[in-house]
């Protein structure tokens, strides 16, 4: 009896195990960022993707955005997320906002996914430049966020520092209501155009955008590689009849790097066979394409990742 009791609970130990290794994960959160950015209503469209197609139930979060998300994957909050691609660049050097705390490598790279473009945003008539930021109130997004270093980096290009404008720490919504307040007179938001905290501003107001272009853009870009030049096209805001020039990080999706190579090459396969359907329910699909996956990258790809782009005839670095 005690025998065959052993051999029983053996065998189920052993079809746990095997049940275990072949099925990979069922469910993922994914972190995204506020409410009123790209990266919430994009995500929550990945989201449904992934579960149609992938077979992981796939929940997208609203969160403090990319340095949150980062931080979420190395506590085993977050399975997913998405983060601005120097954020990323940050966390695996261990530089700026990552500095203290040091380097981060829970995370591995599933794909670049759309251009994140610095929009400078006012209602004051006086601004017309980054240099006429001076002695004004400017939201430059949350302390230590991906925002705030994107606008140190222009601030910086202009011949300004944070002490040359009167700074405030703001969401993109709360930067929205105190433009529409006369709090500030400009706010740096970073996200794919068209925002959705941007549309809202600028269909209700005489809001408009500021360029960040010329020798601005090309000392920042000069000093840091992940900056690319990004044009906003023409009526992509409601009053917006001109093409607006400025410059642009890459939203890119992360993983957990102990999620398991099936469950990965599914979700980026979700993902990447199915763009112009993704495309077809949000503007930033469009951006959608193997070559602005895989391109970029400063932080290596999950293997599941990486197996899915080597199907498609592309190489990219694991570790």
């Amino acid at each position: 009896m005690k025998k065959r009791l052993f051999t029983l609970v053996a065998l189920t130990l052993a079809l746990v195990f095997v049940l275990a290794s072949c099925g990979g994960a069922s469910k993922v959160t994914m972190g995204t960022g506020g409410t009123g950015g790209t990266y919430y209503q994009f995500g929550a469209i990945l989201g449904q993707y992934i579960e149609n197609n992938a077979g992981v139930s796939c929940v997208a979060v609203s969160t403090d955005g990319s340095k949150a998300n980062i931080e979420g994957i190395a506590a085993g909050d977050y399975q997913l997320a998405t983060v601005q691609s120097d954020v990323m660049a940050y966390a695996w050097d261990g530089t700026n906002i990552f500095k203290d705390s040091g380097k981060v490598d829970s995370f591995r790279v599933i794909g670049g996914l759309y251009a994140e473009a610095v929009q400078l945003i006012t209602m004051d008539p006086e601004i017309k430049s980054v240099s006429d930021l001076a002695g004004k109130a400017v939201s430059i997004g949350a302390p230590g966020s991906g925002v705030y270093f994107n606008a140190i980096d222009v601030l910086g290009a202009a011949g300004l520092t944070e002490d040359d404008i009167v700074a405030q720490y703001q969401s993109f919504n709360d930067s929205v209501d105190s433009l529409k307040d006369g709090k500030i007179a400009a706010a740096f938001i970073v996200a794919g155009a068209p925002t959705p905290a941007v549309v809202e501003l600028m269909t209700t107001t005489d809001a408009y955008l500021v360029p960040i272009d010329g020798d601005i853009a090309s000392s920042i870009m000069a000093n840091c590689p992940y900056y690319t030049e990004y044009t906003i096209p023409a009526n992509t805001y409601k009053g917006q009849t001109a093409d607006v020039k400025t410059i642009t990080v890459k939203a890119t999706l992360i993983v957990s790097a102990d999620l398991d190579e099936e469950t990965v090459y599914q979700i980026t396969k979700a993902i990447f066979d199915n763009t112009e359907a993704i495309s077809a329910e949000h503007a930033k699909g469009a951006e959608l394409s193997l070559e602005n996956a895989t391109s970029g990258m400063n932080a290596p790809f999950h293997a599941g990742a990486a197996r899915y782009f080597a199907e498609k005839g592309i190489t990219v670095e694991t570790e």
